[in-house]
Parts: C-alpha cells; sequence; structure tokens
C-alpha cells in the first residue's frame, strides 16, 4: 500500500504541468542587413534553463528545428516554459547567428539580424 502511495505522488510530481503563467509563445523574425525579411532560414530553438525537463525519471530535452517563411518569420509551435532559450540561425549566404535569451515574458517575439559572409583571409596571395 505504501508503495502505491508513493508511485502515485512520484507520478503527480513529474507529471505537474508547467503553470499557464510561467509559458510563452516564441516568434523568431529574421532579417538581413539592410532589414530585409530572409525566408527559408534554419531556425533552431532549445530550451537551456536547468538544460533539461524530467519526465518520469528521463531526461527530455526541448528543442524545434524551423523554417522563415517568405516574411523571415518562424513560430515556434507549442508554448515553452519561460527560462534561457538558445536561438541558432543558419541560412546561405550569410553569417551563422547563435545568441541564448533570457524569456520571462507570456509572448515575444526575438529579432535576428544576419550580416553577410567575411572574406576569407589568406597568406599565400
Amino acid at each position: 500500500m505504501r508503495s502505491l502511495a508513493t508511485a502515485a505522488a512520484l507520478l503527480a510530481l513529474f507529471a505537474a504541468p508547467v503553470p499557464a503563467g510561467e509559458m510563452t509563445k516564441l516568434t523568431i523574425e529574421v532579417r538581413d542587413h539592410y532589414d530585409k525579411p530572409v525566408d527559408r532560414a534554419a531556425v533552431v530553438v532549445r530550451f537551456v534553463a536547468g538544460r533539461s525537463v524530467k519526465k518520469f525519471g528521463k531526461k527530455v530535452y526541448k528543442s524545434w528545428e524551423l523554417k522563415t517563411n517568405q516574411e523571415g518569420i518562424a513560430r515556434v509551435p507549442l508554448e515553452l516554459p519561460q527560462g534561457k532559450i538558445r536561438v541558432q540561425v543558419i541560412a546561405k549566404g550569410y553569417q551563422t547567428y547563435g545568441e541564448v535569451f533570457d524569456v520571462n515574458e507570456e509572448e515575444r517575439t526575438v529579432l535576428v539580424k544576419l550580416n553577410p559572409p567575411q572574406p576569407q583571409h589568406t597568406e599565400h596571395q
């Protein structure tokens, strides 16, 4: 009987949902150095606060891989826990972008400005 109560308590602990006030809707807007939208850019969003969320004793990593639309916008399809979020953007013809944001609002739009690639340097010219 005691093990059943312990199992029920553990289940309630690990299955407890995050309160609605601690979740956020995240949108990533990608623009170039001329302030024009960048379409078809690869966007990777990772929840990094605490590195993982535990579910039944297993680590479950929270990450999303998205593409921007013609307006340069990528929306994370699900709400994610508030905290530290890593955003990485890769687009052909631009430098790769990566930064960690501290997100603590119910809704947030992250503006990413991509730079053109730097010229390659060589000593053999």
